[in-house]
């Protein structure tokens, strides 16, 4: 099913995991899916920043992106389709959605600066993949560089009657919600989906600013599929509970160079992928960085006995 403006709840950024020596892991990829959908998430997003997509040549990334669609039979799958040119993003969304993708999500190159080259890039790359492929706005310029205004961000959106979606990942970020949302309540803004990254650093509070859901990578997805529907529920003082107790490993996990690392390493310890390895170039988890880790998850688990793991070296098979 395609992805529309009505989309909400978790969509996991989802790594793409590798063998020690660089190789596309595809059995860690099936695992990884079946976890996704075991927990309860309501898709995944692959070849994202943290899905290390630049490091793939455009083979590769059509294996992993298939690799994921074809597994994840319950899940809406979302595909990173950015690329320095409109072939190959056209390539790559065109075989994606063929094979059952629900839509594709376009970063914007960071050469970016005024508000025009901002609006007429994606007014080409919308071009270039064509009307009938729902697509995602990704809007993360502490990474990318490139500022989007909520004015901006309209102007995309009303251009582009197939962007269905803004992965929100300002920061600070949460008047930036407010303002799309008050958008849309005085008619000049068109139905959108608000889903938020960050590593989610900022989900308890963006829920209440208006958004739909999360779409980031924590190794537990299942805090935030709890915080999403516990804030929709209107159980805020639950919510926050709960995500104060993952906080500190949820800012540990964000930092800069180091974040990737730290989420394949839990998720390793999950037995979900075999190895925390990143395609070269990439850092190594120290072993001093691998005790503090141990240290925050045995911290968590007092309040969550989900973040009670084993020691574990690799996933089984």
């Amino acid at each position: 099913m395609k992805l529309t403006a009505q989309a909400a709840g978790t969509f996991a950024i989802a790594p793409t995991p590798f063998h020690d020596d660089g190789r596309i892991d595809e059995a860690s990829i099936d695992r990884l899916t079946d976890f996704y959908t075991e927990v309860g998430c309501d898709g995944v997003t692959v070849l994202g920043i943290l899905g290390e997509a630049p490091k793939l040549d455009a083979a590769e990334a059509e294996q992993v992106a298939l690799r994921f669609v074809k597994r994840a039979k319950k899940l809406q799958v979302i595909v990173g389709v950015s690329a320095p040119g409109f072939a190959t993003m056209r390539s790559l969304a065109k075989k994606s959605m063929d094979a059952g993708a629900a839509g594709v999500m376009i970063a914007p190159p960071p050469h970016l600066r005024t508000d025009d080259q901002i609006s007429g890039y994606f007014k080409q790359a919308q071009e270039a993949i064509g009307d009938d492929i729902p697509w995602v706005l990704q809007d993360y310029p502490l990474t990318l560089t490139v500022v989007f205004t909520p004015a901006v961000i309209r102007k995309i959106v009303m251009d582009s009657p197939s962007c269905v979606m803004l992965k929100h990942e300002d920061w600070p970020g949460l008047e930036k919600i407010s303002t799309l949302r008050n958008f849309q309540k005085d008619g000049s803004l068109r139905p959108l989906s608000i889903l938020v990254g960050n590593g989610g650093l900022f989900l308890d509070f963006e829920m209440e600013r208006g958004a739909d859901g999360a779409m980031t990578g924590y190794a537990f997805p299942e805090l935030l599929i709890d915080v999403v529907n516990l804030s929709k529920a209107g159980k805020r003082d639950a919510a926050h509970d709960l995500f104060d107790a993952h906080l500190p490993l949820i800012r540990y996990e964000q930092q800069p160079g180091v974040g990737l690392t730290v989420r394949k390493y839990v998720l390793q310890k999950r037995g979900i992928i075999s190895s925390s390895a990143q395609r070269k170039p990439g850092t190594v988890i120290t072993p001093q960085a691998r005790a503090e880790v141990d240290y925050l998850l045995s911290r968590v688990a007092r309040v969550d006995r989900r973040a009670n793991l084993q020691p574990q070296s690799s996933a089984a098979g």
